[in-house]
């Protein structure tokens, strides 16, 4: 017999041609703390209003204890969902916000009144049952719509970023809290939240989404300790994401140096991506202990620790965090223990397009015309496999003067350069390394280096 209480598979959902989930299969556990954690847009608040009922899938199923539930209304499902604007009613008091829901099924007034009291004392708002919503901080509104919800004994509890508006520290109270409210009452919570810090804390379960699709699912520890792509390390915390080269089981080189690691199965003398978190990086002085120098050359004291950022004696630039301070300009020695370091498979190596010649010296990608060196062997109207190394897309200010233009979508910073997600205008990704600085937004326009378009003709069939 399964544990699971919702289930989701193929989940798809579309808005005006765009695809905000795509094939989303997921399952929940009975009593768990899930938390969907991605960037704006990733589509973790389309799957919760799916879940909800609010929304209805283009595709797939959703089912909560074996039953399909994709045509079901949300009010004949049995969770209840806390938004981040609370939508309590400003014409009733605390004990009438929290009973609406009962009253209109005819609960008995008995059973109404023992329930808003046990749920109040739950939420630690015992005295406030006759007081003004509108009174409320803040803080003390978000336990009414909790109290409100969970009154009605739901299986589940959506909870759609319900901390977003309130400061740090009633944010940080709040999240020991809910921790507690979920183990007291033991039923599942879905949680809805953009911010690392809070799903770390809360969660049994993180799910990480961008772009419409789960990237990682695990535990708190596995996400932070074992990303399996360079959007989880950078979007999880601090990280030094570098480029490595997998030399054998146990041995990687990155830093231009090469370390001892733990990983095996990449196979040998292959492109990885590294990740070192920053308090994973230990100063020393003794030299037989340090594997590479460096000069600090800034140091910011962060309440509890130190972060300095280092430039590595190969050209490098890392962040740190310690416990103590080193003076800018410090020359120091560095090591890092094998356990602390992270090999990722690199996602792609380079930019790969489907093309079309249009004459020797010319190739269509993506609808625009770009020049290329000549070509032999291959003729107008032919098929091809284009592909571009990171380094051979130019970005340009004007986006005018670009065969394509382009949005900044995403940008890690890989310790001596800055490796770029471009999104066209009709939603092709290109990827770029640059030692340029942009900003997420930036408008630019694309063009390839001629020399750097290597072609070959598209195998037929």
């Amino acid at each position: 017999m399964t544990d699971h209480i919702i289930e989701i598979s193929h989940l798809s959902k579309s808005f005006s041609g765009k695809k905000v989930l795509d094939d989303i299969n997921l399952y929940i556990r009975k009593g768990e703390f899930i938390t969907l954690l991605g960037p704006s847009g990733c589509g973790k608040t389309t799957l919760l209003r799916q879940i909800a009922g609010f929304l209805q899938p283009d595709e797939g199923v959703i089912t909560m204890d074996g039953k399909d539930i994709s045509g079901v209304p949300p009010h004949k499902r049995e969770l209840n969902t806390v938004f981040q604007r609370y939508a309590l009613f400003p014409h009733l008091d605390v004990y009438d916000n929290i009973a609406f829901g009962l009253k209109l099924k005819k609960v008995p007034e008995d059973e109404i009144d023992k329930r808003v009291r046990k749920v109040l004392k739950l939420v630690a708002m015992s005295d406030y049952e006759d007081r003004d919503v509108e009174t409320l901080s803040g803080g003390q509104q978000q336990r009414i719509a909790i109290a409100r919800a969970i009154v009605n004994q739901p299986k589940v509890l959506l909870l759609d970023e319900p901390l977003a508006a309130l400061d740090l520290k009633m944010r940080k109270d709040m999240q020991i809290e809910l921790k507690e409210m979920h183990r007291k009452l033991g039923i599942t919570f879905i949680y809805v939240t953009h911010d690392q810090e809070e799903a770390l804390t809360l969660s049994d379960t993180i799910v990480v989404m961008n772009e419409g699709k789960i990237q990682q699912i695990g535990t708190p520890m596995d996400i932070y300790n074992e990303p399996v792509n360079s959007f989880v390390a950078d979007f999880i915390g601090e990280s030094n994401i570098l480029k490595g080269r997998m030399m054998r089981d146990r041995r990687v080189a990155f830093l231009k140096h090469e370390f001892d690691c733990v990983d095996e199965g990449f196979g040998e003398d292959v492109p990885v991506d590294v990740v070192v978190r920053p308090e994973d990086i230990y100063f020393t002085t003794d030299p037989a202990k340090c594997q590479f120098k460096a000069t600090v050359n800034s140091c910011t004291f962060k309440g509890v620790h130190y972060e300095m950022w280092v430039d590595t004696d190969t050209g490098y630039e890392l962040m740190i965090h310690d416990y103590d301070p080193y003076p800018v300009g410090s020359e120091v020695m560095l090591y890092i223990d094998p356990d602390d370091i992270q090999v990722m498979r690199k996602e792609r190596t380079r930019n790969v397009f489907e093309g079309v010649m249009k004459d020797n010296t010319h190739v269509e990608i993506l609808g625009a015309v770009f020049e290329c060196l000549p070509q032999e062997g291959l003729e107008e109207g032919d098929s091809v496999r284009v592909e571009i190394r990171f380094e051979d897309v130019d970005l340009l200010d004007n986006r005018e003067e670009g065969a394509l233009a382009g949005e900044v979508h995403f940008i890690l910073y890989q310790g001596d350069h800055y490796h770029l997600t471009i999104l066209t205008e009709d939603g092709d990704h290109i990827y770029v390394d640059t030692n340029d600085i942009w900003d997420k937004g930036d408008l630019v326009g694309i063009n390839f280096i001629p020399k750097g378009i290597k072609i070959t003709k598209a195998a037929e069939g």
